[in-house]
């Protein structure tokens, strides 16, 4: 595939690794339900095995979805012309999903949450109608929250700042992007990056964390806004395309490698003397590599349409927004009916699919749902005068 094609046209490939990259995100939810890392509801006995495919998905899971989403955002910059079309566009699509997810879908989780560690005992109407909104942690867990759907409040948020942007002068817009082009150019798309994602790692994570509170969250933006605005760029950058499209193989095998060496270092112990900076530049070349590669792969192998990616498109945000809250409530009973962790991995598994398949084909069927779940509005079908008027207009 040519880079123009990859910059320029509509980009299928992407809509595959979008598609993928949530779907190995909702698989990689099911995962936290097992390993010993701390989540909202925890099996009984943790798997300790499972730990390794985790670590090796964890570092790089989110950051392709914001570079994902920034590429397709400059997309939409173009296609809605206006900065302000833009971001009304883009706050209707996240913002009235994300209020209404804090609202509806993701208030059973905490329930959940607070009933597995023993510290409430109401049902559910009680707790969302007497203490979900008490905008507070009385009871260790703040109320309300968004969980998982932090990552569409971040988006939004990168969204609208990338419309500010994109109201800059023509002639700056063109020298930033002139800008990019060189400097991630050769080596240095591969080599900035990585030290970037290292740097911050060691820097900020220490002594900030990751709280995913927006406004307390200096390692998450340095981290996500970075690959969300970086994709912004590469949607035009015919430099980094040409390289991504070219090596991508050769990324992918780096990844392998920065995997093995991420494996190595974490088995040596946190104690040992210099380790945590062997761990955070082995995390950031496994998640960048892998990222790169995927683009790569996804734009030179998966660049096809079909009804099967027209469906999932659509579909997948929906999943999205559902699937956390499914997987908390299956987990939950199954560990209180006493599951063995294999039959539970699968039956929950199961149960988030087809849970988060019914809530999308009912919401796209229902149109003051289609909104609560990031769905455009329905295409209302032309009258028959209308369609008739069209039909005359074509033979004459």
């Amino acid at each position: 595939m040519q880079a123009n094609m990859a910059v320029n046209c509509r980009q299928y490939g992407l809509d595959w690794l979008r598609i993928g990259a949530f779907a190995l995100l909702i698989v990689y939810h099911v995962g936290m339900f097992f390993v010993p890392w701390g989540w909202h509801v925890k099996a009984a006995e943790p798997v300790e095995w499972a730990v390794w495919p985790m670590m090796a998905i964890n570092p790089w899971r989110l950051l392709l979805l914001f570079v994902i989403s920034g590429v397709v955002s400059r997309a939409l910059m173009t296609k809605l012309v206006t900065p302000g079309g833009f971001a009304k566009s883009r706050s209707i699509r996240l913002a009235v999903p994300l209020l209404a997810g804090m609202v509806l879908f993701v208030a059973p989780q905490p329930w959940f949450e607070l009933r597995d560690q023993g510290v409430y005992g109401a049902g559910f109407p009680q707790f969302w109608l007497n203490d979900y909104f008490e905008f507070g942690g009385s009871r260790g867990t703040p109320l309300p929250t968004w969980n998982h759907l932090w990552f569409v409040a971040y988006l939004w948020i990168y969204s609208l700042l990338f419309a500010v942007l994109a109201m800059l002068p023509s002639a700056l817009r063109m020298h930033l992007q002139v800008a990019f082009d060189s400097l991630f150019s050769g080596w240095r798309l591969v080599i900035l990056p990585v030290a970037w994602l290292a740097l911050s790692r060691l820097i900020l994570h220490p002594a900030f964390g990751e709280t995913h509170a927006l406004i307390d969250d200096p390692y998450a933006h340095a981290t996500y806004g970075f690959a969300f605005f970086f994709g912004v760029a590469l949607a035009r950058s015919t430099t980094a395309w040409n390289a991504i499209l070219t090596h991508w193989r050769r990324f992918l095998s780096l990844a392998v490698l920065a995997c093995m060496v991420f494996f190595a270092v974490n088995t040596v112990g946190a104690d040992m003397a210099g380790e945590q900076p062997a761990r955070a530049i082995a995390r950031s070349v496994l998640a960048w590599s892998v990222i790169l590669g995927l683009l790569g792969l996804a734009q030179t192998r998966l660049h096809r349409g079909g009804p099967m990616r027209r469906y999932l498109t659509e579909a997948i945000f929906p999943y999205y927004i559902a699937h956390q809250t499914i997987i908390v409530a299956a987990g939950f009973w199954l560990k209180e009916a006493g599951a063995q962790n294999g039959i539970a991995f699968s039956a929950i598994l199961l149960t988030t699919l087809i849970g988060c398949a019914l809530t999308y084909e009912i919401a796209r069927r229902v149109d003051w749902l289609r909104p609560l779940l990031g769905l455009k509005p329905a295409i209302a079908p032309a009258s028959s005068s209308a369609w008739i008027a069209r039909m005359h207009r074509q033979r004459s």
